[in-house]
C-alpha cells in the first residue's frame, strides 16, 4: 500500500497522503505509476465518453479528455514537458540547462512544444472519439497507461539523477530493470486485451501504441541523460508526455 499511495500522492491530486518518501518506498510507488495513469485515463475517458455520446462532439469531447489528466495532475508533467524543452533547446552546458530548467517561468521552446503536444493529442482524440465514444475512451486510457509506465522505466538503475534535491532524485535509479520490464510487459498484455472485443487488428494496434510510446519515451530520455548528466522531476513529466502523445499519434494511424 506504501507503493500505491507513493504513486497517488506524488503522480495525481487525488487526495491520498503519502506515508514514507524512503527509496522503498520509492521504488514500488514507480512500479505502480501505471495504475495511476490509468485511473486519470478512465476519469478523462468518462467525461469525453459522456460528452460524445450526450452529442457534444468529438471534439469537445477531445478537448475535454485532455483537459483532465491536466487537472489531475496540477499540470505537473505538462510543465516538466515545458522545462525539459527549454533546457534542450538552450543548448548550454549540463549546469547552466538545468539552471533554465528550474525557473519558474517557461522560455519560447517550452511554449511551443506544449503547443504542439497539446494540439496533437486533442487531434488524435478527435479522431477516436468521431469514430464512437468507445474508441476515444480506450485511447485515452492506454494513453494514460503508457506515460506513466515510461515513468517506471525511467526510474530503472542506470539513470542517475541530475541533481541530488527533489523528486527526480527521489525517485531515479530506484527500480531494478527486470521488475520495470516486467511492468511493462503487463502493461502492453493489458492494454492490447482491450482490443480484443474488436479483433486481432486492434490487439495489435493497441500493443503497438504502448510499444511507440516506450520507444519515443527511451529515445527523449537517453537524449536527456546525455545533455544534463541525469534524470530530473521534469525529464519524468517530459518522458510521461512524450510517451502518451506517442502513443497516442500510433492509434490514429489508418483509421
Amino acid at each position: 500500500m506504501d507503493g500505491i499511495r507513493f504513486a497517488f500522492g506524488t503522480l495525481t491530486v487525488l487526495p491520498v497522503r503519502v506515508r514514507r518518501w524512503d527509496r522503498g518506498a520509492a521504488r514500488a510507488g514507480m512500479l505502480w505509476a501505471p495504475l495511476a495513469g490509468l485511473v486519470v485515463g478512465l476519469c478523462a475517458a468518462v467525461l469525453g465518453g459522456v460528452l460524445s455520446a450526450l452529442g457534444a462532439g468529438a471534439l469537445l469531447a477531445a478537448v475535454a479528455s485532455t483537459a483532465v489528466p491536466a487537472a489531475l495532475t496540477r499540470g505537473l508533467h505538462l510543465d516538466g514537458l515545458a522545462d525539459t524543452a527549454d533546457g534542450l533547446g538552450s543548448g548550454k552546458p549540463a549546469a547552466d540547462a538545468l539552471a533554465i530548467m528550474k525557473r519558474s517561468d517557461i522560455g519560447p521552446f517550452g511554449v511551443v512544444t506544449l503547443l504542439l503536444v497539446l494540439l496533437a493529442q486533442v487531434a488524435v482524440l478527435d479522431r477516436l472519439y468521431g469514430l464512437g465514444w468507445a474508441e476515444g475512451a480506450v485511447g485515452t486510457a492506454v494513453a494514460g497507461v503508457t506515460g506513466r509506465l515510461a515513468m517506471t522505466l525511467a526510474a530503472r538503475r542506470g539513470f542517475p539523477a541530475a541533481r541530488p534535491e527533489g523528486l527526480g532524485a527521489a525517485v531515479a535509479g530506484t527500480v531494478p530493470p527486470g521488475e520495470a520490464y516486467g511492468v511493462g510487459a503487463l502493461c502492453l498484455l493489458a492494454c492490447a486485451a482491450a482490443g480484443l472485443g474488436e479483433g486481432p487488428g486492434a490487439v495489435v494496434r493497441l500493443g503497438a501504441a504502448v510499444l511507440a510510446g516506450a520507444a519515443g519515451a527511451a529515445l527523449l530520455l537517453r537524449h536527456c541523460v546525455r545533455r544534463f548528466g541525469g534524470v530530473t522531476g521534469d525529464v519524468f513529466g517530459g518522458v510521461e508526455e512524450a510517451a502518451a502523445t506517442a502513443a497516442l499519434v500510433v492509434l490514429a494511424l489508418g483509421r
